[in-house]
């Protein structure tokens, strides 16, 4: 058929001609990779997705353990932020008494697990332990809580055991010196309160030097700067800066050797 002046006839591309069988390479070499692009987004999102869920585990603290005749009650796991204390897990706890708790931490630190058993009783109901990221188990009994508590963690908590034994023979020793002081009479036994409040001071004193040396010796340990900061805080500004010197680079770099610099600069 013979077409008009000035039109021309349209031109067929068969799709197994040389153009069209180049459209169809285009599509079989790009549709490929535009479905591995979709599958690396979706794989990318979806480790984001579980990240997001699970937490950093290297920064987390599970602390488990079972509470032996308990029948009914709640545990929390709970830790001092900006002067408050927050619970970072919690969890009922039935007749088995096994638990499992979990939190995210920043630095090694003090943590407490307490018991409630709803007995209106908040004597002996929880536990203090120094904890850094891993694992801590604790077993105990309900009705002693922390005087029967088992704690197996870290070589901190160790340290942090040893310490708080040495301690309290120290705080018993004043507790027994004030019970004497409280049985005298005044103004008959002025000598004796004398004497007594002598003795008071020196264990004070003693129990002072050994928070003191202990952050001095135990410069590897994040409880150097924590016993400064909680213990001696008020001691000479050359005694602090003495441990805070002593520090290895990353105890400085601690939560508490932190605040031990803070209190040095504020002095």
């Amino acid at each position: 058929m013979r077409l008009p002046h000035g039109i021309r006839r349209p031109r067929l591309i068969s799709r197994g001609g040389p153009e069209g069988h180049g459209d169809i390479k285009k599509m079989q070499i790009f549709a490929p990779q535009n479905n591995r692009m979709k599958r690396y987004y979706f794989v990318g999102a979806l480790a984001l997705l579980l990240a997001a869920c699970s937490g950093d585990s290297s920064r987390e603290l599970i602390v488990e353990g079972r509470v032996r005749g308990l029948k009914k009650g709640t545990l929390y796991l709970q830790q001092v932020q900006d002067s408050s204390l927050v619970t970072l897990d919690s969890m009922p706890v039935g007749d088995e008494g096994e638990f499992r708790l979990k939190g995210q931490i920043d630095d090694p630190d003090l943590f407490y697990l307490y018991l409630n058993k709803a007995d209106n009783n908040d004597m002996n109901d929880r536990i203090v332990f120094f904890a850094e990221p891993g694992v801590v188990r604790i077993d105990t009994r309900w009705n002693a809580f922390e005087a029967e508590a088992e704690i197996e963690g870290t070589e901190l908590q160790e340290q942090f055991r040893e310490y708080r034994r040495n301690q309290s023979r120290f705080h018993v020793q004043e507790l027994e010196v004030a019970h004497a002081i409280a049985g005298l009479s005044l103004p008959q036994d002025s000598l004796a309160m004398d004497s007594l409040e002598n003795v008071s001071n020196r264990i004070a004193l003693r129990s002072y030097l050994y928070a003191l040396n202990f952050a001095l010796n135990n410069r590897d340990s994040y409880l150097a700067p924590f016993v400064a900061c909680t213990e001696v805080s008020d001691a000479n500004p050359k005694y602090l800066d003495s441990i805070y010197k002593a520090l290895n680079p990353e105890v400085a770099e601690s939560k508490y050797g932190k605040k031990l610099k803070e209190l040095l600069e504020g002095q």
